[in-house]
């Protein structure tokens, strides 16, 4: 007899279902360090409901144990509107939030999603850069996976101040194919 197994490390677009196991990863991960959530859960669901093809997430053993949530984007640098708002029209990935669950931090997981992230942005026709906004200490983490610094980005969050960065999605492998995936 076999017996089904789940596969031991998956990677997939997040579903609204998966919604109440991204908000406690990402509760548990940015509470206690900014004392608030980047997107609360009614603000996850609404991402996955609307642009679930611009998240991914790490499952191992069927258990979330890290993700990404993006939305679509329309300008050139981000905004407050860029918190809440999917522009469909958009060319740029605006990534809301990546987060590790505690149990498997200073894995290198964090690094590893991101880059798939990027290789999964790079089969959508429409993304052409992606944006992010992290706090001053990240820069650093952002800078290893490609990322290049704008400088200080105009949101704010209560007294947080963040470093705007972006990376160019569209690269020299894109342009030799020009396949779009």
């Amino acid at each position: 007899q076999r017996r089904h197994t789940l596969p031991a490390s998956e990677f997939r677009c997040l579903s609204p279902g998966d919604a109440g196991s991204v908000f406690e990863i990402e509760r548990e991960a940015f509470i206690s360090v900014s004392g608030d959530c980047p997107l609360h859960l009614d603000e996850i669901r609404h991402f996955l409901n609307l642009c679930p093809e611009l998240s991914l997430g790490w499952f191992e053993e069927g258990r979330l144990v890290a993700f990404i949530i993006g939305s679509l984007w329309d300008q050139e640098r981000l905004s407050q509107a860029a918190l809440t708002l999917h522009k469909p029209q958009g060319s740029a990935v605006h990534i809301h939030v990546l987060a590790v669950h505690r149990t498997v931090r200073q894995q290198g997981k964090g690094s590893i999603l991101m880059w798939r992230y990027l290789q999964h942005l790079r089969c959508l026709p429409c993304a052409r850069r992606a944006l992010l906004m992290c706090e001053p200490f990240l820069v650093p983490f952002y800078q290893k996976c490609g990322f290049q610094a704008l400088g200080p980005c105009q949101v704010t969050v209560g007294d947080l101040a963040f470093v705007e960065m972006q990376h160019a999605v569209r690269g020299h492998a894109f342009m030799r194919r020009n396949s779009g995936c």
